[in-house]
């Protein structure tokens, strides 16, 4: 039944002096440039470990490992603009958690096993790959805890296994001593494969690890720490492959400290995390 006025092979015509905003297609909303800053940061860590993979696959080692340094700084640093900036998203959450998978995950693999592990063939590639896979896990159970409306009272103290950007750094501690001349030899490939699957176990375990969030400094030793913090960067620049090799091995031997002190101030309580349900 038609409605009178109106037949029904002739549709309404909008009225006159009125926009069609169908028409018109949806209306787009300006943003700040400053909500881009972070993402910005995001996509130049991105760029810098895909070309450390590059680098390491055309040779030039060193500069692969600086890129992957590199996106691994970067990666660290673009929450910390998004808060200061207040310019955080679900977007910029979900862009961050891609790029971290490729800079902390793939990449360290990837420039460990074109450097040293090929040596080791299959043995070399499966250890890379359990590796990259174990970063994955780490940074998901990490995503899966931070969501936790109601946190325990440790997790502003203490990450559940090693941090993925500082798994980045550990595992590639055989490629920094081959900068400094040791041979690869069939003991020295196989004992770097053991140590990339070591390094993907810990990324995994519950093994409380001390995060520094909920530390404070005294007043007093503010600028001895700082003077301590130029020295260790100015060391940093000119024996690069050397302090980087000792600030591995030491965060490794604090290691065992950090749990330690998890059970003497929590004693025997179970770290639970959401990792079987992601």
């Amino acid at each position: 039944m038609e409605t009178p006025g109106r037949t029904a092979s002739t549709p309404s015509s909008p009225e006159p002096n009125r926009p069609n905003d169908e028409a018109r297609g949806p209306r787009l909303r300006e943003i700040p440039l400053r909500l881009m800053v972070p993402n910005l940061i995001t996509v130049l860590a991105i760029c810098a470990g895909l070309t450390g993979i590059r680098l390491a696959f055309e040779g030039r080692y060193e500069l692969a490992v600086a890129m992957v340094l590199l996106a691994a700084f970067l990666d660290g640093i673009d929450g910390r603009v998004a808060r200061l900036l207040k310019a955080t998203s679900k977007f910029g959450v979900q862009m961050d958690s891609l790029a971290d998978i490729i800079n902390f995950g793939v990449a360290p693999a990837l420039v460990s096993y074109a450097f040293l592990l090929h040596n080791a063939k299959s043995i070399g590639w499966i250890a890379g790959l359990l590796y990259a896979i174990a970063a994955g896990l780490r940074l998901a159970r990490f995503n899966v805890m931070a969501d936790r409306e109601i946190k325990a009272a440790w997790q502003s103290e203490f990450f559940v296994g090693v941090p993925a950007p500082m798994g980045a750094m550990l595992v590639l501690l055989p490629v920094y001593l081959g900068f400094l001349g040791v041979e690869p030899s069939p003991l020295f490939v196989f004992a770097s494969v053991a140590y990339t699957v070591l390094i993907g176990y810990l990324l995994v375990s519950r093994l409380p690890v001390w995060s520094g969030k909920s530390s404070r400094i005294r007043r007093d030793l503010m600028l001895p720490i700082l003077l301590a913090v130029v020295l260790y960067v100015a060391l940093l620049m000119s024996y690069t492959w050397e302090v980087l090799s000792v600030t591995v091995i030491a965060y490794l031997c604090v290691l065992p400290f950090s749990a330690r002190a998890w059970h003497r101030r929590y004693g025997t309580i179970t770290i639970e995390d959401d990792s079987a349900t992601v």
